[in-house]
């Protein structure tokens, strides 16, 4: 097939970097546009009208398992912070955590992870049950150890505005919803904190589901093991 050594190596070559190219192309989320609003209160269902600012982004379910459980999210910002919207089928809640800052990834959660300015290594990390209860630390990722740290005084205009929504029909349970609103005074002292038109951060969305008896993620942007592998985040940006 090849005259020459020469022209099967460069062959192989070019067809190996055409594989790791279409690889890349698969894996890489595009930049998701997040849309200006007005502020407005939230009821734990996604029900005020500034929703419909944007279109729901799918969760890309990340293990085997027998869960039929679609998951998708919404986010919208306005200038005092930014509001965040997940839906999940589910039959059950599978969580003994009703307290906030309790481990709640060990059950069913809703995650977002925001990483404001990529060149730094620490990011905000939330989570929230179908209790409605959260835990909120900032992370210092520093040589792959993520133990993360409660918000100093965190009260008043720095908390997060949380509200769940169970759903049942014909007296079963078949999802839960989570509306969420970040303020920006939350973030302080991470950086690039000046968000305005045009600026993007790193971030992430997860949901971890334990029905099947073990552990099932699902993610935005793609991980292998861990959520806190921050190289892989996707980018937001703000309109």
């Amino acid at each position: 097939m090849y005259r020459t050594k020469l022209q099967a190596l460069i062959f192989v070559t070019l067809l190996g970097a055409a594989t790791s190219a279409l690889a890349h192309s698969i894996n890489v989320q595009d930049t998701l546009q997040v849309n200006k609003v007005l502020p407005f209160e939230i009821d734990g269902a996604g029900t005020n009208a500034s929703w419909n600012a944007t279109n729901w982004v799918n969760l890309i379910q990340l293990d085997s398992s027998s869960l039929q459980y679609p998951s998708k999210f919404k986010i919208l910002y306005a200038d005092s912070g930014v509001y965040v919207l997940f839906s999940g089928l589910d039959k059950k809640i599978t969580s003994p955590y009703r307290n906030d800052f309790e481990d709640l990834f060990r059950a069913d959660v809703f995650e977002v992870f925001f990483h404001p300015e990529p060149s730094t290594p620490i990011y905000l990390e939330y989570e929230i049950n179908a209790y409605n209860a959260e835990l909120v630390l900032l992370v210092p990722n520093l040589s792959k150890k993520t133990f993360g740290w409660a918000p100093w005084k965190y009260t008043g205009k720095k908390k997060v505005v949380k509200k769940v929504k169970v759903h049942e029909q014909n007296n079963e349970m078949y999802k839960w919803t989570a509306e969420l609103y970040f303020p920006f005074k939350l973030f302080i002292p991470l950086q690039n904190l000046d968000v305005k038109k045009g600026v993007c951060w790193n971030a992430n969305f997860y949901r971890l589901d334990y029905d099947d008896t073990k552990m099932v993620k699902w993610a935005w942007s793609p991980i292998i093991k861990s959520f806190h592998e921050f190289e892989k985040y996707g980018v937001i940006q703000f309109n």
